[in-house]
């Protein structure tokens, strides 16, 4: 029998892209410095989950890319 999601998984974001443009929305409106004190800290605990679930996220990633080109990451260059 497959184990109930954590309480921490429901708030995870849908996707990557998704974490950015929540964490983006977030630093925006704490950078106004119109949030009262308990959204702020909020907004800023909220933040530092999205940032690190995105860290996680491209690890993954990262690691998958390292398998399938065997055990080597060669640096990135964009295509002319």
């Amino acid at each position: 029998m497959p184990t109930p999601p954590a309480a921490a998984d429901a708030d995870a974001p849908a996707s990557y892209e998704a974490a950015v443009a929540e964490l983006d929305r977030l630093v925006q409106q704490m950078e106004t410095g119109q949030l009262p004190l308990d959204q702020l800290i909020d907004s800023y605990r909220r933040s530092g989950e999205l940032l690190a679930w995105c860290r996680e996220r491209l690890q993954a990633v990262e690691q998958q890319v390292l398998l399938l080109d065997g055990e080597r990451l060669d640096p990135w260059t964009p295509s002319p």
